[in-house]
């Protein structure tokens, strides 16, 4: 089996496919594994640009068993703030939204008693859910489920359905509107870190949930160290990874994937094809618009183009300072004003968020010194525009071209990246007066960057946006083919662009796809907990004026059977 990809995706899809007997290659253009799931050194400190909570980092449900496989958390330390995100208003106000419900209650409360009736209903709706997630299925694919499978796991979520119905039915954008306070009436929208105007009320419970179960912290060493992790596991089962290698096409006999072909000409030849890589490109590169129905043909040709059909990309500031900031917030998502919002160059809504990363990963920077990590949800044209000329960016919008990789990076652009850094410099001195004059090292990141490492499409990192058109219809292809492409034998698609969501439907995607592979090769699909190492400790971190210290949390790490 040839794997393209060794993020996530395709190092789960390698694990899975090891333990039920299969001989694998990953194949990745990159030197290191991860994906997005990644970091990188500037001099002393490591930059971590992904896990800011990790689903399923504790036990009690079917995501946290998958991490466990995977060797991905085993032997670590997962961190937990008991607050989920602060939201600031232009005015000062904070919303600090903990994921207890009896703790947000009481602090939504004190913000707003004319908006009680509202508090509380959301606070219950939380209660409820944090129980609701114990049945919730990760491990088995809805497609392989058979009659009487489908009728438990239905009969599971009995007690909860209430919740769940309303939650998916309701808008956030129009649950929040309902506040009196016009403050809470913004900020709910802002709950995970940017603004969602497609999401339900359901995802902000899931996550909120999580979190109040201890199951949604970082793990220690950060997002590469979980890649390396599970790297370690794959080559432990016996797998091979090959780096700096490139595909650029999928090589197919008779409607049957055999292999690949490197940018550098050299053929790998194999039983199974699987593509844990951008979603765009296996289908519109690599496989050269070639076996895609009506469905997936219309997926991949307009409703990728049509807006908010994909997440959006990232425009990123680290800065590595030189001394601490106890006075520091782990995570704040600050609402802007319109002045302070047009400095930010395609920005999508006016917020950003900052987190004092050093707090969460204290091991990825020198004692007495800080990591700060500025983002905000970024359209990539504008980018484009300065990297391309405004006539190529065009035709590439148009649809007119399809390529992954910017043509140049000229003068205009790299004085636009230094313009949106100055401004997030003196936002957050303004803050934390005396900042700017710690800076020992920065780096700076727009969409465009993304697409260079990873070559996903527009920048994005999580891929289809779900409870639109596009995940929807997503989900329907799959339950409908598998994560296969009608007309092609022996071929896959793993990782975020089979599925919609960020790291554990990742690594469920591989575990799903190997669900298929067996059943099409006549085999029992089996998966087994790494036990080379201990289960993850838990440590909990108080925020605000009064807190007081760390706590520790033996939690037993429990195997969802």
């Amino acid at each position: 089996m040839i794997i393209i990809g060794a993020g996530l995706g395709g190092l789960s899809t390698g694990c899975y496919a090891q333990m039920n007997g299969y001989r694998t290659q990953i194949l990745e253009m990159h030197e290191i594994p991860g994906g997005c799931c990644t970091a990188w050194d500037r001099g002393e400190f490591t930059f971590d640009c992904c896990i800011s909570w990790l689903l399923g980092n504790g036990p009690g449900n079917e995501m946290h068993q998958i991490w466990l496989e995977l060797g991905a958390l085993q032997g670590k330390q997962m961190r937990h703030f008991d607050v989920f995100n602060i939201v600031r208003g232009r005015d000062g106000r904070a919303v600090y939204f903990y994921s207890d419900p009896d703790r947000l209650e009481e602090h939504l409360l004190g913000i707003s008693p004319a908006d009680a009736r509202l508090i509380r209903n959301f606070c219950d709706g939380l209660r409820k859910f944090k129980k609701c997630l114990a049945v919730y299925p990760f491990l088995k694919p809805v497609g392989l489920m058979g009659r009487a499978e489908r009728l438990r796991m239905l009969s599971s979520f009995l007690p909860y359905f209430n919740v769940v119905r309303k939650s998916i039915s309701v808008l956030m954008t129009d649950y929040s509107a309902r506040f009196k306070d016009p403050f809470l009436r913004e900020a709910f929208n802002f709950v995970l870190y940017e603004k969602h105007p497609a999401f339900p009320v359901l995802p902000f419970y899931f996550q909120l949930a999580a979190h109040a179960n201890l199951s949604a912290g970082v793990p220690e060493g950060g997002s590469l160290g979980l890649a390396n992790s599970i790297e370690r596991r794959y080559r432990r089962l016996g797998g091979q990874v090959t780096y700096n290698a490139k595909v650029e096409e999928v090589l197919v006999e008779n409607d049957r994937a055999v292999g690949v072909r490197l940018s550098d000409g050299r053929e790998f030849r194999a039983d199974i094809v699987v593509s844990a890589c951008d979603g765009p490109t296996t289908t519109m590169s690599l496989l050269k618009g070639a076996y895609l129905n009506d469905a997936y043909r219309r997926l991949y040709t307009r409703t990728l183009k049509e807006p908010g059909m994909v997440f959006p990309g990232y425009f990123t500031v680290f800065l590595g300072l030189r001394r601490p900031f106890p006075e520091a917030e782990p995570c704040t998502t600050y609402l802007l004003d319109d002045a302070e919002a047009a400095e930010l160059i395609g920005i999508r809504h006016p917020s950003i968020n900052v987190q004092f990363r050093s707090m969460h990963y204290p091991e990825l920077s020198p004692k007495d010194t800080t990591v700060v990590y500025a983002t905000y949800f970024c359209d990539i044209a504008p980018w484009r525009a300065l990297s391309e000329g405004p006539e190529q960016a065009s035709r590439v919008r148009r649809g007119e071209e399809f390529h992954t990789l910017p043509v140049r990076r000229g003068r205009d652009y790299q004085t636009a990246k230094r313009r949106v850094r100055n401004s997030i410099v003196a936002f957050l001195d303004q803050r934390y007066p005396g900042l700017a004059d710690t800076i020992a090292v920065r780096d700076v990141s727009s969409p465009l960057t993304q697409v260079r490492y990873t070559g996903n499409y527009d920048g994005t990192v999580l891929g289809w946006q779900p409870f639109v058109e596009s995940g929807e219809t997503l989900e329907v292809l799959v339950k409908k083919h598998g994560p296969r492409l009608p007309g092609l034998e022996n071929f896959y698609v793993s990782g975020v662009w089979a599925t919609t969501g960020g790291l554990i439907r990742a690594a469920a995607a591989g575990r799903h796809v190997m669900q298929f592979v067996c059943r099409d090769d006549g085999r029992t699909f089996t998966a087994d907990v790494d036990d080379t190492a201990p289960p993850p400790t838990h440590l909990v971190v108080p925020v605000g004026a009064a807190a007081t210290g760390p706590t520790a949390i033996n939690s037993p790490t429990r195997s969802m059977a």
